[in-house]
This record gives C-alpha cells, structure tokens and sequence, in this order.
C-alpha cells in the first residue's frame, strides 16, 4: 500500500497536487505558508484540504508503522507466511490489520488456551468436522487426570471452537454489519445515585433507549460522562437470536451431535468474546464520530472568537466588575501598555458611586481614554448603568467584552512574566481591556480549551482537541498577520515556521536591539535560519518600513517581481500601492515563470491593492434591554437585543444580558431545515431574539431568532 493512492482514496484530490503537498510537508512547510504561498504545487489546494493530507497521511504512516509490529511478532513466533505477510502489507485499516493479527496475539491465560494444553484440540477438529454422530463415544477417549469426564472433554473443545468462530474475519464483520445498522444505546440508573443531587442534570438518561447511528454526538457524550461519574450504567445491543442465528448458518452444516456441540459453542462465543469486545468497538468509533463533532464546533467557535472585532490601536479604560471586592479599573496606551491602575467600589456594600463616578472622569481625561471595556461577570450589567450615567467631556464607546479564560490568563506564567508586580485582579482587567483592541493578540495567551466555546471539552480525546485547536489559533494567526514590532511571545509562537523558542529569540533581540526596521533584519535573529525566513516573513509585519511591501503579505521571495512590475510601469513602489487603476492595466502573463504562476500573482495585485488591510471587522458598540435585570423579568413575546456566546450542535446560546444564557434551538433558527448552526449564527454575532419559554425553577431560557 502507497502513501499517495491512499490520500488519494480517501480525499479525492488530484494526485500530483498530492505528491506536491507531501513533497513540501516532509520539507517542513507550514499549512498556512503552502496554502498561500506554493499555490502553483499545489494546484491551488486551500487549507482545509491540505489539512486533509495532513490526516492522511499521519494516518497512513501510523498504519504502516502497526504493520512493521505485527510483521516483527509473527516473524518472532516464526508462523508468517508469505500469504499473511501479503494480506498484511496490502491491508488499509487498522481494524482489517486487527482481526488478522487476533488469532496470534500473545493473550492471557484463556478458556482455549487450557484446553489445548489438556490436549483437546484435535477433539474440537473433530466435532467442526460434523462427520460423527457418536461424540460422547470420542469424547471419551479424551478423558485424562486433567479432564475428569466426556462433559469436561467437550466443554474444553468447546472452548476452542468459540475462540475460532471470534477470530473468523468473516463472522466479526457480519456482527460488525449488525452493530453499525441496529444497534441501540440503553441506559439503566444505579439505584443507589438516583437520588444524587449531581445525578439529576443526567436525569434524562436513567432510562433511555434509541438507535446508537442516530444518537446525536452531545447527546451521546452526555450519556458517557453520565456513565464515567457513575451515575447510570450503558449497554449496546442488537438482536441476540437474529446474529447468533446467522453464526450458526456460516459454520453448521450438519445436524447431528456434532452440531449441537457447535450451537453451544456459537451462543458461547458470541456472549462472551464477539459482543462485548465488537460493542465495545462500536461504542468506542461512535465515541470517536462524536467527539469529531464536538471538536469541529469548538474550532469553528474558536476560529470565530479569534476572529472577533478589533478596536485597534486605542487608548482603552478596562474595568473588571465587582460588587464587595470592588472593580479593577485599568488604563491601557494605545499599544496595550498599562499606565494605571486602582479600584473603585460603586456597588453594595460600599455603594460609593459618586466616588466611582468622579474617579473614572478624571481618569478618562488623564489618560485621553477613547473607549472603555466592561468585563460581562459580576455586576456587569450594574458597572455599564453606573459608566453611562457619565457625562465625558469626549465621545467614548463603551463595549462589554467576554471575560470567558481571563482567570486562567491572570494566574498563568505569561501573565506573571508579563506584569510580575501585579495581582490577578489587576491582570484579569487588562486583559479584558487587550481584549477590545485585538481579540486574536490577546486569547492566544489563554489555552483554548479554557475560553469556554464548546460543549463536553473535556470528554473528547484531548489530544485531537489540543491538535485541531492548536491548528485553528495557527490559521487565524496567519490569516491576519503580526506585528513583530509589537507582538507577544504568544502571538509570534504561532506564526508560520516560528514556534516557541524562536519567539523569545525574536522578543529578546527586539528588548535589546530595538524595533525590526525591515523583513531583512529579521534574519539577525539568533538560530532563525533560512528556512524559519522562508515559512514565516510574509506573515511578520513591520509598520512604516523603509520598503512598503514589509508591511504586506506579498513574500519576501516576491520583491523583485514587484521591482520589475514597477520599473515597466516607470513609477515608484508607493506610487503603484494602493493605486488600483494602474495595477488593473499590468499583464500578469509577462510575469510568470517556472515557478510563479496566476494564483501568486493574482495574490499579489489584489495584497498591493490594500496592503496590511486587516480583513476582521472593526467592533461596534452593543447594548442589552436595559430593564431586564433577572430571569424573572423575561415574558413570552418579548423581543430583546442578544449577543450569540456558545454555538453548539444542538443550537446556540445567547446573552441576553441576564446571569442565564437562553437557548436558541436548531428548529427555532429558521423556518427551513438548519443542517449547520454556523451558517445562521456566528459566535458573538449581535442578534434580536424572542422569548418562547422561560422556566425560573430551572433557570432555563427557550428563545427564536427573530428574523
């Protein structure tokens, strides 16, 4: 089996456009320095389907790498054949590959183990044979100090038939067929948790019974942490009589004594070693299918976070609300720096308002505060009343901004790195206030897993979960562009071809050194070689360079194509940027070679055309119903303001400006069919929705999205 033709099965893609992108992966290329920057190998793949040979082929090289273990332990027990090792090398799934390595694996002591040894082997030939209608006769002569009687005979023989009939490829994927098409998913309360307070939110689930194939995956996950903390207990079934039925049609030809001894042995076979282990694994691929859902939401709800508004280079007032500890207040220079901070106390049980009132004026005027951001925990809703009472001698905005991870960030290592002589309290505030000028700049900080966009984050397998979230903050990154002459240690580990240490090589030698005056000077890094310049300099930015294109995502490898467009068009590099009537009249034909085709230079006209444009909206100023405070004020029929803050399979959630989020049901997003939430909603999306239903003793919240 060939790596190329087995990412071609599986991904439809064009070959060569295959055996290119490998080419350059084992290169190490970056996704994001591929997608864009070697469009003409790839044939114009984009990074979703790079992606896809990434798995592939990751995928293909475990595979192989399983198939060298197994050939090793065959060899090692000296009963490889050439058929078997051809069987081997041609198979392309590991469960294919685990059924034929079964019947050698070195197992425990088990029932068929023993009974070869006791010597009965040769009576179970016999009796799968189903030539003799005399086996209580053989049997017999099988008796010896360790098999007292004819039944202890037949039993051991029986034992080996069973292990026989399990490791029949044949027969494990016809039980396979059953489990994928009729299995069902039940569920059983443990008498004795019934009554758990913690067991009640799994309520559902104390007797539940559906089809395991049309189990939607949060449900699913659900009914597993339900299962993992011990609350209920979970099967997997099929019809027993129809799958043994079918056993005994592949392997009883005869109807004699023989026979009987093999329905035994089939019943025996099937409850003790097929269903248990292939539920199991049926359970466990449906587990899998289900934990991809969950991780596709969070990387498109992460990919959405990241992607958020930025309020840009502002100087920023943020507060961190409380009620008896206080608010944290911070000022922040346009750069994200902290140039003051204090705590103000204009909730109960201080209730100094006035105070808070004149303190927060003065400190708008010190520090020419353009905007303020509000922190949506505690005593949110109170602070934002209390900031827009304020009469300010200049317009400020005044943005409420999620706080989810800002604990997490205040008591990390990067936060105690960055501000060593300040509290959590102080660190929480100014990333909130960061958060409103670059949420990507900002939650890259924070481990992905801590910013709260998904559902049953820590049920999934947490390896995939790291690796896709990993990928999404890496593609986000790139797809804006960093600063280098700005960005944390974070935000460049990212950066295509970069990675951690030579972030803080970068950082180091710019403390030291000074701003990056070009692309060019990035190469003086230490231990930053060529290739880290390669996979990485279009996506570093240098604001107000010498050379304009180094503030551009045109590649450094580029430059002279520029040079010569310009030279022919006879005007200077900054006369040609931005001046997209003369960039229309230039013939991309003439400027082509072996290796640079349309796609790059299309790319690179339409990045002339806005250079260093940051493509995320800017963010605008948002305002919940004032006089909804609780749940209890919420009616049927309302129509309020919301802000969409979780996205899952099922529906969203949604802000209303209350301590409980509503739920915006999949069949209350549109009047049409909804097969993906992300195309009707995105997260942080500014929405109307209406109330369908509250239920105050529960705290739940039903909403429709208003059209």
């Amino acid at each position: 089996m060939l790596l190329i033709p087995y990412i071609a099965k599986h991904t439809q893609l064009p070959t060569k456009s295959i055996e290119n992108t490998v080419a350059l992966l084992n290169e190490d290329c970056t996704v994001p320095f591929i997608s864009r920057y070697r469009k003409e190998r790839t044939g114009n793949l984009d990074e979703v389907q790079i992606g896809e040979i990434v798995t592939f082929k990751a995928q293909f090289e475990a595979l192989e790498k399983r198939k060298v273990a197994i050939l090793k332990a065959l060899e090692e027990q000296e009963v490889l054949t050439p058929e078997l090792k051809k069987s081997i090398a041609s198979s392309e799934d590991l469960v294919t590959l685990e059924d034929m390595y079964l019947p050698f694996k070195k197992s425990r002591k088990t029932k068929a183990e023993t009974a070869r040894k006791n010597g009965l082997e040769p009576l179970a030939k016999i009796i799968m044979a189903q030539n003799s209608d005399e086996i209580d006769h053989i049997a017999s002569q099988y008796v010896s100090d360790d098999v007292p009687n004819e039944d202890d005979a037949l039993e051991g023989a029986r034992h080996i038939i069973s292990e026989w009939i399990n490791e029949r490829m044949d027969i494990r994927n016809q039980i396979r067929h059953q489990l994928e098409k009729f299995a069902q998913i039940t569920t059983k309360v443990i008498g004795t948790k019934k009554d758990d307070e913690k067991a009640q939110k799994f309520r559902d689930y104390f007797d539940w019974s559906e089809s395991l194939g049309r189990c939607p995956s949060h449900r699913l996950l659900a009914i597993l942490r339900a299962e993992n903390e011990g609350f209920i207990r979970v099967k997997i079934e099929i019809d027993d009589e129809k799958a043994i039925s079918k056993i005994e049609d592949r392997i009883i030809k005869s109807d004699n004594s023989c026979s009987e001894q093999i329905k035994v042995a089939v019943q025996d076979a099937y409850k003790r070693l097929l269903l248990p282990s292939l539920s199991n694994e049926t359970l466990k691929a449906a587990k899998e299918k289900a934990d991809e859902a969950a991780i596709s939401v969070f990387s498109k709800n992460l990919k959405q976070l990241l992607l958020g508004s930025p309020l840009g280079e502002k100087r920023i007032l943020a507060i961190d609300p409380g009620f008896r500890t206080g608010c944290k207040v911070v000022c922040l220079s346009a750069q994200g720096d902290l140039e003051h901070n204090e705590t103000i106390y204009p909730h109960a049980p201080q209730n100094d308002t006035s105070g808070a009132i004149k303190k927060i004026s003065s400190l708008t005027d010190a520090y020419k505060i353009e905007a303020i951001a509000i922190g949506n925990g505690t005593a949110s809703r109170e602070t934002e009343q209390l900031i827009k009472r304020i009469q300010f001698k200049n317009p400020i905005e005044v943005f409420v901004v999620s706080e989810a991870g800002a604990s997490i960030y205040s008591a990390s290592k990067i936060a105690r790195d960055e501000f060593p002589n300040y509290d959590v309290t102080v660190r929480g505030a100014v990333s909130i206030g960061r958060r409103l000028a670059d949420p990507l700049a900002e939650l890259v900080k924070i481990d992905a897993k801590s910013i709260g966009v998904g559902q049953y984050q820590h049920d999934v397998d947490q390896t995939k979960l790291k690796n896709s979230l990993d990928t999404v903050v890496e593609s986000c990154v790139n797809f804006v562009g960093v600063n280098i002459n700005t960005a944390s240690t974070s935000l460049l580990s990212y950066v295509s071809g970069i990675g951690p240490k030579l972030a803080e090589n970068i950082v180091a030698y710019r403390n030291e050194n000074g701003p990056f005056a070009s692309r060019a000077a990035i190469k003086k890094v230490p231990r930053l070689g060529e290739k880290a310049f390669e996979q990485g300099a279009a996506f570093l930015r240098i604001k107000n360079a010498k050379n304009p294109l180094d503030d551009s995502a045109v590649h450094p490898e580029s430059y002279g194509i520029v040079q010569q467009m310009t030279k022919d068009k006879g005007i200077a590099i900054s006369d040609l940027i931005g001046n997209k009537k003369e960039l229309q009249t230039i013939d991309l034909n003439a400027y082509t070679t072996d290796t640079i085709g349309l796609p790059t230079l299309e790319d690179i006209i339409q990045e002339l055309e806005k250079p260093g444009l940051d493509l995320r909206e800017k963010a605008k100023v948002f305002t919940f119903n004032q006089n909804i405070k609780t749940i209890t004020d919420l009616r049927e029929g309302q129509l309020l303001p919301g802000i969409v803050n979780n996205i899952t399979n099922f529906g969203c959630f949604v802000d209303v400006g209350i301590k409980e989020s509503g739920l915006i049901h999949i069949s209350n997003l549109s009047d049409t069919f909804v097969k993906d939430v992300n195309e009707h909603v995105s997260l942080h999306q500014q929405v109307i929705v209406k109330v369908l239903e509250v239920d105050v003793p529960r705290k739940r919240i039903q909403l429709a999205l208003h059209k």
